[in-house]
C-alpha cells in the first residue's frame, strides 16, 4: 500500500508531467496548425473522387501536422524576444520560462525529423520534399528574414501557409495539379487581409520590436485600403473552382455569401476604422477560411451525399 505522502508525489508528478505536456503542445500552436492541417486534408479529398486511401489519409495527415508544429516552435524560438515584449505572445512558453530554448529546438527538431521520416516513407518523396520546403519557407526564410526585411512580408511568406492543400493533393496522387494550385491561390491572396487585419490593432507592439509590418511602415489607412483591394481580389479568386468545374453550385453559393461577408467587413474598416472592428475582421476571416474550404468538400461530394440520402429514405 502506498503511503499519504507517496500519493501526493505521485499525483504532484501527474500535474507536472501534464503541465509540461501542454506546454509543448502550445509551442506548436495548435490552433493554427488545425486549420492548416484541415485545408491540407481537405486537398486530400478534393484530389479523388472517392474516398482518400486510408494510409494517405492517417500518415498524410499525421506528418503534415507534426511538420506545421515544428516550423510553428522554430517560429517561437527565433522570436521569443520580440514575443516577450508584445501582449499577444508573452504568454507564449519561452518568454514565460515554461520551456527553455533547448528544450523547444529539441522538441522542434524530433517532430520535424519524425515527419519527414513519416511522410517520406508512408507517403510518398514529393510530399515530404514539399512539406519540407514548406516548414523552411516559413520557420527560415519568413521568421529569421522576409519578417524583418520588408512590409511585404506576409504577402511574400504567404506563400508558405498557402501550402497545406497542394501537400494533401500530393499525398495522394503523387502529384501537384493545377487544381491544387488554385487551392494554394486562394489561401495566398486571403493571408494578407487576414493578417493585416490584425497588425492594424496590434501595430504599436510590432513598432515596439521593430518589425516593418505594413501598418508601421505605411499607416493604418493604407493597409485598409490594401485589406479592401486584396478582400476585391479574393473574391474574385475564389469563383475560379466553379469556373474550372471544380466545384459546382453549392460551393458557388456559399462562396458568394462569404465574400459578401468579408467584403463589408474590409470596407467598414476602410471607412471608417475602430480596433472592435478589425478584431472581429480578424475573426471573421478565420471563419471564412474554414467554411469556404467545408463548401469545398461539401460540394465535391455533394453526388454521394445526395446518393446516400436518397438510399436512406427509401
Amino acid at each position: 500500500m502506498k503511503t499519504q505522502d507517496e500519493m501526493l508525489k505521485a499525483a504532484s508528478n501527474t500535474r507536472g508531467f501534464m503541465a509540461m505536456a501542454r506546454e509543448y503542445y502550445e509551442l506548436g500552436k495548435p490552433r493554427v496548425v488545425f486549420l492548416i492541417v484541415f485545408t491540407a486534408v481537405v486537398g486530400m479529398f478534393m484530389a479523388t473522387p472517392g474516398f482518400v486511401p486510408l494510409d494517405a489519409l492517417i500518415f498524410g495527415t499525421i506528418g503534415i501536422g507534426l511538420a506545421a508544429a515544428s516550423a510553428a516552435g522554430f517560429n517561437q524560438i527565433l522570436d521569443q524576444r520580440a514575443d516577450a515584449d508584445m501582449a499577444r505572445t508573452r504568454a507564449r512558453p519561452l518568454p514565460t520560462g515554461q520551456l527553455t530554448t533547448r528544450q523547444a529546438v529539441i522538441y522542434s527538431s524530433i517532430i520535424g525529423v519524425l515527419a519527414m521520416i513519416v511522410l517520406a516513407v508512408a507517403v510518398n518523396r514529393l510530399t515530404a520534399v514539399l512539406t519540407f520546403l514548406s516548414l523552411i519557407g516559413y520557420s527560415v526564410i519568413y521568421t529569421v528574414y522576409l519578417k524583418r526585411a520588408t512590409p511585404q512580408n506576409i504577402v511574400i511568406g504567404g506563400a508558405a501557409g498557402a501550402a497545406p492543400p497542394v501537400l494533401g493533393w500530393a499525398a495522394v496522387t503523387g502529384t501537384v495539379d493545377p487544381h491544387a494550385l488554385l487551392l494554394f491561390l486562394i489561401i495566398f491572396v486571403w493571408t494578407p487581409p487576414h493578417f493585416w487585419a490584425l497588425a492594424l490593432y496590434r501595430h504599436e507592439e510590432y513598432a515596439k520590436v521593430g518589425l516593418p509590418m505594413l501598418p508601421v511602415t505605411h499607416g493604418n489607412k493604407f493597409t485598409r485600403l490594401h485589406i479592401l483591394l486584396y478582400t476585391i481580389m479574393l473574391a474574385a479568386v475564389t469563383m475560379l473552382p466553379f469556373a474550372t468545374h471544380m466545384s459546382g453550385w453549392i460551393y458557388l453559393s456559399g462562396a458568394v455569401l462569404l465574400n459578401i461577408g468579408f467584403l463589408y467587413y474590409a470596407w467598414k474598416l476602410y471607412r471608417n476604422y475602430s480596433e472592435p472592428l478589425a478584431k472581429r475582421t480578424f475573426v471573421y476571416s478565420i471563419q471564412y477560411l474554414s467554411v469556404l474550404f467545408g463548401l469545398l468538400l461539401i460540394d465535391h461530394y455533394r453526388v454521394t451525399i445526395a446518393e446516400s440520402l436518397q438510399s436512406a429514405l427509401l
